[in-house]
């Protein structure tokens, strides 16, 4: 008979995370057939049932929410044992679960790999994309090691580190190219683009604009800043965007690229992670290796069609 093992405790957490089988398999890389066994056999282990399997819907018991909330205590405190050990052991090695927000992640990571990789060869680094509320959520959960996030969050648990500040930029059709730049009162009056709900780019526009989070207003959204700006090139209205995406998002959309006046919106992006963390000093080092890092920044130039993706 097997006995009950860190391999079950790990699957059983991710299914309790994720409320889904096919997801907790992916989260733990493994096909679902193999983690369904495993939770199975944790169930014949104990003698109950962990899991009401349903058509459409997988949930815990009332027994199941007990063991989840214990197996993750167990599990934060076998992962810190492990970070203890390798906090010991020299230059950072093995697994960093980074988590980073969607209006970072597809601009900086490349960069962020490449640097990582050549000051820690032996680093494992297991990237994740979510928005802030999540990722702040595992870290606490000790389900990743530290996030590159938008500063601050104010959670008296964690460490905050700025890397840069950066500012937003305003995208406009490209026949507005010539056009006065607006003041942040006169986008109150625009067609306004904004990511949707959960991000915190969206509340950083709204707040450079004066614009109440709980207004009832006519406002376009967009899952991602790639569909900000094709919307824009579609003439549907303006969008702001962070610098750091404008080489990317402005290469196939016929948009123009403006500065916005002074003072100019920006935000802080820095990494955060629990201050019980073993790994804090190693974190404090890839911090500031990360602050050194070559970001992508927009080019302005005088007015010119984009026909080739090139900024107006």
């Amino acid at each position: 008979m097997s006995r009950l093992s860190m391999k079950h405790l790990r699957y059983f957490d991710a299914l309790a995370r994720h409320g889904h089988f096919g997801r907790a398999a992916e989260d733990c890389a493994v096909t679902q057939p193999a983690l369904s066994v495993q939770v199975k056999e944790l169930e014949q282990l104990i003698g109950a049932t962990l899991v009401e399997r349903g058509a459409r819907q997988t949930q815990l018991t009332g027994l199941g929410q007990e063991f989840a909330a214990r197996a993750s205590q167990i599990l934060q405190a076998v992962d810190e044992l492990e970070d203890l050990a390798r906090a010991s052991q020299g230059p950072l090695s093995g697994r960093l679960r980074l988590g980073v927000i969607p209006t970072v992640a597809p601009y900086l990571l490349p960069q962020v790999i490449r640097c990582l990789s050549r000051a820690y060869p032996g680093l494992d680094l297991r990237p994740r994309e979510a928005v802030t509320q999540k990722l702040i959520g595992d870290l606490l959960d000790a389900n990743l090691d530290t996030a590159i996030v938008a500063l601050p969050i104010s959670e008296p648990s964690l460490v905050e580190v700025p890397l840069f500040d950066e500012e937003f930029v305003l995208v406009r059709p490209v026949s507005d190219a010539g056009n006065p730049v607006p003041r942040p009162e006169m986008l109150q009056e625009m067609r306004l683009l904004l990511l949707e709900e959960g991000h915190c780019f969206r509340d950083q526009a709204l707040s450079f604009c004066n614009i109440p989070a709980t207004a009832p207003r006519e406002l376009m959204q967009g899952s991602s800043l790639t569909t900000l700006v094709q919307m824009v090139a579609a003439g549907i209205g303006v969008t702001l965007i962070p610098e750091m995406a404008a080489p990317v998002e402005v290469r196939s959309a016929s948009v123009s690229l403006a500065r916005l006046p002074r003072p100019r919106p920006t935000r802080s992006v820095g990494m955060v992670w629990r201050k019980t963390n073993p790994l804090s000093d190693q974190l404090s080092a890839i911090a500031a290796e990360l602050a050194a890092v070559d970001r992508p920044r927009a080019r302005f130039s005088s007015a010119r069609r984009l026909a080739r993706g090139r900024v107006a």
